[in-house]
Order: C-alpha cells, then sequence, then structure tokens
C-alpha cells in the first residue's frame, strides 16, 4: 500500500492536484438541545452529555466546546481540503444563524444547509425564510423523525410543499434517513413530484446496515446523490484504514455509478478517532480505484453538486517530524 507521501506525490507529479471537498461536516458554537425527550448538553474538554451517557463528542483540546468555523478552517488548510459542506441534525440543535455567518464569512470555502423545527407543524413558513436568509439548501434529519412515540412522515402536503419551493429555486435537499427501505417509498415521491430538485442521502445510506443497498438504488435518479458523511465510523470496528469501506463504495458505485458518491468526513465528531487527514486519506492511499476515480470522490462531484468555483489551492506544509 502506497504511504501518505508517495500518494501525495504520485498526484503532484500527474499534473494538478485533487480538489478536495468535505461534502459532510457540523458546526456549533454552542449545543444544548433535547432530542426524543432527553438532553444534550456540552461538557468540558470537548465531552457532552449524550441522550443519558457522556460521550466524547469533539476532540479534546476543544476544551471550550466551541466547534467553530476557525477551527474547522485550520483542519482544512492543514489537510489541504478546499471546501466543505456544513449540515445540521437535530442532535446539535438549530445552528442557522451561526452558519448563516460563516457562509457570508467564508463564501468561497463553505456551502452551509438550513434545519426546520420539522418535529411539529408549521416548518414551511422557516423554510420560506431560510430561502429569503440566502440559505441554498435545507437538511431534513427525517430517520429522527421515527422514535418509539411514533413517525411523522416526509411526503405530508407541508412537506411536499417546502420540496416544491426548493425545487422552484434550486435548493439541494439534504437527507439522512432511516436504517434500509423504511422510508424509501417517501423519497420516491418527492423524486416523481419534483425531478429536478437535488437530493444528497446522507451518512452513506447507513452502509453497514441490512438492506442499505435499498437506499443506494435511490440514486438511479439523475438527480439524487449519496455522501458518505461518517462513513469511518460505521466501520470503526474495522479501522484504519477501513479496507470494507472501499468495497462498500465499489458496490454502491456499480449499482449507481461513481459520479453519485460524494466523500465526506462528518467532522467533528470522527476526528475523535482519526485525524481529520486520515479520514479521507485511505481513499488516496487505496490500489482498488483509479486515479480518477478518486479525485470524483474527493472533490469533482462535491464540487458539481455544490457549485464550489473558487477554492484556494492549498499547499503541503510537512509536519514537524518528518
Amino acid at each position: 500500500m502506497l504511504s501518505e507521501k508517495d500518494c501525495r506525490e504520485r498526484y503532484l507529479k500527474s499534473g494538478n492536484p485533487p480538489v478536495i471537498i468535505d461534502a459532510h461536516s457540523h458546526l456549533w458554537l454552542w449545543q444544548h438541545t433535547v432530542v426524543n425527550g432527553k438532553p444534550i448538553q456540552q461538557l468540558p474538554d470537548g465531552r457532552s452529555s449524550f441522550l443519558g451517557t457522556e460521550v466524547q463528542m469533539m476532540n479534546p483540546w476543544m476544551h471550550d466546546n466551541h466547534n467553530s468555523a476557525e477551527k474547522f478552517l485550520a483542519n482544512m488548510n492543514y489537510a489541504q481540503v478546499g471546501g466543505a459542506v456544513v449540515t445540521q441534525e437535530f442532535i446539535d440543535g438549530l445552528q442557522n444563524d451561526y452558519l448563516e455567518y460563516v457562509s457570508r464569512r467564508w463564501q468561497d470555502r463553505f456551502f452551509v444547509y438550513g434545519m426546520c423545527e420539522f418535529r411539529k407543524p408549521g416548518f414551511l413558513i422557516e423554510a420560506q425564510v431560510l430561502l429569503r436568509r440566502g440559505f441554498k439548501g435545507i437538511k431534513l434529519p427525517a430517520a429522527r423523525l421515527i422514535d418509539d412515540s411514533g413517525r411523522i412522515r416526509i411526503d405530508t402536503e407541508e412537506f411536499m410543499s417546502m420540496y416544491h419551493l426548493m425545487e422552484e429555486n434550486g435548493m439541494i435537499l439534504g437527507i439522512e434517513l432511516a436504517d434500509g427501505a423504511v422510508q424509501c417509498e417517501e423519497v420516491e415521491k418527492i423524486i416523481s413530484e419534483c425531478p429536478r430538485l437535488k437530493i444528497v442521502i446522507g451518512h452513506f445510506c447507513m452502509v453497514t446496515r441490512p438492506d442499505w443497498m435499498e437506499q443506494v438504488r435511490l440514486a438511479r435518479h439523475e438527480n439524487v446523490y449519496i455522501d458518505m458523511g461518517g462513513i469511518t465510523w460505521l466501520f470503526n470496528d474495522e479501522y484504519y484504514p477501513y479496507p470494507s469501506a472501499i468495497t462498500a463504495i465499489r458496490e454502491a458505485a456499480n449499482e449507481v455509478g461513481m459520479d453519485r458518491l460524494l466523500w465526506g468526513s462528518d467532522y467533528p465528531r470522527t476526528i475523535t478517532a482519526i485525524t481529520y487527514r486520515q479520514s479521507y486519506d485511505w481513499i488516496l492511499k487505496s490500489e482498488e480505484l483509479s486515479d480518477l476515480e478518486k479525485r470524483q470522490l474527493l472533490g469533482l462531484n462535491a464540487q458539481k453538486v455544490y457549485g464550489f468555483s473558487s477554492l484556494p489551492v492549498l499547499p503541503y506544509i510537512p509536519n514537524m517530524s518528518e
């Protein structure tokens, strides 16, 4: 297997270095919310009280618990990641105000999703407000709409009105689905009624769970893509450099095409186990993927979906230990 340095040199010798875009990341300044009646609250040294369990939510050096854009940019610059898509999740709380600031302050580096309170009626008005505020995408954590207390369908009249609004205004729908095919029929309805609505399914369709390919097959539609956010978490038991993840990428690509898949890190949660650079260099090191496939996964596909156009050229800075 090629070393990290050998991979980097091979890319540089082959011409332009790869465009690297992180298609799935998170930012927040304050994490304080409730999900399914259970609190999520910040604790010192990067930890959180998470649904009744104490977890290391981010690296311990992030001791102020501010998962800020400045810290992320430092990681991106070091790892030569030109741009990033910042998504949202109920477990982080609504981050629209901060992400609007991030998008305006660093518009060449970040694409940010807005999010509505989908757990109760009235979110269509919120979506209209997000559009007026300049958000170009809306995130729907659909998997969180199914719990022990019941289920909120994502193809109701209010949801469909929101999708039509998004389609008419060129917005992107980011969505994470419950395991397997549970919500696939609802997504098929969305695709049928809004064929021009660009949809990105997150968390690599929960690849390690049963029937994950049912979600992958949704990307047979030309307006549907799949991001790999959290793939290193899903294969954490195997650990770096995740050979089974490469196998899964190939399986998904055989079904829908490599041009449908976007690398994402799920920063900052995943970098408690590995470094930020390691969250993608296992793809660079793989001998089972071609040069073009690596470039597609790491940035070209995301550039096509999200429209990054002014990414910086980031030099490689050697480590002191090299």
